[in-house]
């Protein structure tokens, strides 16, 4: 199955397995720190902001490093963080916000979600270029 172009077994259960991990991370730090109803979600924004960051951080270094086997780059990526972060739990937040006419809410909770967002994914990518470098992969 592998030498078909799909990806093996292995990458498979390392998405699900990632996938287990990511949500019951983000499950367990909703518990851990809950959002009061009709205020901004911080506990989302920051696993959505770290998560980003720490993907960035990844891909770039896995870029500088394509041997890494893909079963672990697909295990953490679109598995671990993947589960973890989500888009649809801040469409969701805009959509209640905007329903409950908490406009200035809902526009603030969007702007500092995508402006957070870019931000880490940009501070993620220069850290995994620096690791990259640091550790002597090719540019």
């Amino acid at each position: 199955m592998a030498g078909t172009g799909t990806p093996g077994w292995r990458a498979w259960l390392a998405v699900a397995g990632g996938g287990l991990l990511g949500t019951e991370l983000r499950y367990g730090l909703g518990l851990a720190f809950p959002d009061a109803a009709g205020m901004m979600p911080w506990t989302t924004l920051g696993i959505n902001v770290a998560g980003s960051f720490v993907l960035a951080a990844l891909t770039t270094f896995w870029i500088a490093r394509p041997r890494i086997a893909f079963w672990l780059r697909a295990g953490l990526g679109p598995g671990l963080l993947g589960s973890f972060t989500t888009f649809s739990a801040v469409v969701f937040a805009v959509d209640q916000f905007s329903r409950a006419n908490l406009h200035l809410v809902w526009i603030a909770y969007l702007g500092l979600s995508l402006l957070l967002g870019f931000g880490a994914a940009a501070a993620g990518w220069r850290t995994g270029k620096v690791l990259a470098d640091r550790s002597g992969a090719p540019a």
